[in-house]
């Protein structure tokens, strides 16, 4: 049987969806005057309790009503204008509520600008980012400056409290130093991952990892906030000599220098034809999975070897740092550890938090402000940080592996009375 809808049935559809609406409209407007009524009664209530009841006479009374002023509170991202009831001690200054002082000093509006701004909502799109909070709720602190003041205010005290953290707390067992691109800047990222496979974002520092300068003031910033440089630590880097070279000279025999295996392959590939790039990429992937330390070293070798005459380019980048791109796997670690830590992937991820971000501003006033932002990504990013796979068993390998090469005797003797 076939229902035939009439022009007052097809009408209907529309109508229930304004009627909806409409309801949603109302619904938020109820709450919102429902909240501030309830905002008022708790302030009027404690202004009894300091004054006694109105109207009535109180001996004993410490305070009296003083009528009410304008104030602001914060409510859904911007400042709403409440009065403010008001009650003065009998030495004639002002008692203050308990709840409003507690409200007032909230600020929540430069974190909920920050995170706006992460999720690439544009100051000049902030006030449409809110809910409206309905009719006869007067309210500011949504302009295009208001927003931007409370962002730099945030993000400048982020970078201050992260940029100068203590680190000595952190167990560190890894540390991935990297660099990232943002507009005609270089800034270099240290990541590090600690004994139990949790991963910390441990400095950020303007430079660039081909400038041995700026790297060692990165490593020596971290040193002088408590990074441990005292104990061996596997230390994986992009493939820079200036990175290497002052890794060595603030962690001196301590570091155990991994080159990214991802960024080897791709200098090698940057000087082969194209004809060639296939195979040679399929040679480099048998010889860095391997679990065989002297097969694959022998079979970058031997790859080395066919290059040469051709493509002497290619054959002395591979064999620049060689040994240093089998650093993990000359460790001994579980395949999954290996693989984690034969390249800068973890930090990669970090990095293109920050390129995201990066993106999205249209004009860069100076370093100070792409510090900002960095600092803001990065610390954005670490909240969804996840441990290393595996962690629990396969970083107790590597932790047991660095402290052998600190005192080879005292772990021998660990092992033996296990």
């Amino acid at each position: 049987m076939t229902k035939v809808i009439g022009s007052e049935g097809a009408k209907e559809a529309p109508m229930l969806k304004l009627l909806g609406e409409a309801v949603r409209e109302d619904l938020r407007a109820f709450v919102v005057n429902a909240g501030m009524e309830a905002l008022r009664t708790l302030l009027e209530a404690e202004r009894t309790e300091i004054c006694g009841p109105r109207y009535e006479h109180q001996g004993g009374r410490r305070a009296y009503r003083s009528g009410h002023a304008p104030g602001e509170l914060v409510l859904g991202g911007r400042k709403v204008q409440v009065s403010r009831p008001r009650a003065r001690g009998l030495d004639g200054k002002e008692e203050h509520l308990p709840s409003w002082k507690r409200f007032a000093e909230e600020d929540p509006l430069e974190e909920r600008a920050l995170k706006q701004m992460l999720l690439g909502v544009s100051t000049r799109r902030y006030e449409d980012s809110l809910e409206a909070l309905g009719p006869g709720v007067e309210s500011r602190g949504t302009s295009k400056s208001a927003v931007s003041r409370r962002f730099v205010s945030m993000t400048k005290a982020q970078m201050d409290t992260w940029l100068g953290a203590d680190l000595s707390a952190i167990d560190l067992s890894v540390l991935m130093i990297d660099g990232v691109h943002i507009d005609d800047r270089v800034l270099l990222v240290a990541l590090g991952i600690d004994a139990d496979g949790e991963k910390h974002v441990l400095g950020i520092r303007e430079g660039a990892t081909e400038n041995s300068g700026s790297c060692k003031e990165l490593l020596a910033d971290l040193r002088e906030r408590g990074l441990p440089v005292d104990r061996t630590t596997l230390v994986v880097i992009d493939g820079s000599k200036a990175l290497a070279k002052a890794i060595r000279e603030v962690f001196g025999a301590r570091a155990l220098i991994q080159r990214c295996q991802v960024h080897k392959a791709r200098n090698i590939l940057d000087e082969l034809p194209d004809h060639m790039r296939t195979s040679v990429r399929a040679a480099l992937r048998d010889a860095y999975r391997s679990s065989d330390i002297i097969r694959s070293k022998k079979l970058l070798q031997n790859l080395a070897r066919r290059l040469r005459e051709h493509h002497p380019g290619a054959a002395a980048s591979l064999e620049e740092g060689l040994d240093e791109t089998l650093t993990v796997l000359r460790l001994g670690l579980p395949g999954n550890l290996t693989r984690v830590l034969s390249n800068t992937n973890a930090i990669e991820n970090l990095i293109g938090s920050v390129r995201r971000l990066g993106r999205r501003v249209r004009r860069w006033r100076d370093g100070k402000m792409i510090l900002r932002w960095t600092v803001a990504a990065a610390h954005d990013a670490s909240k969804r940080f996840r441990r290393v796979a595996g962690a629990k068993i396969a970083m107790s390998k590597l932790v047991l592996k660095l402290r052998a090469l600190d005192n080879p005797n005292a772990v021998a003797q660990q092992v033996v009375a296990a």
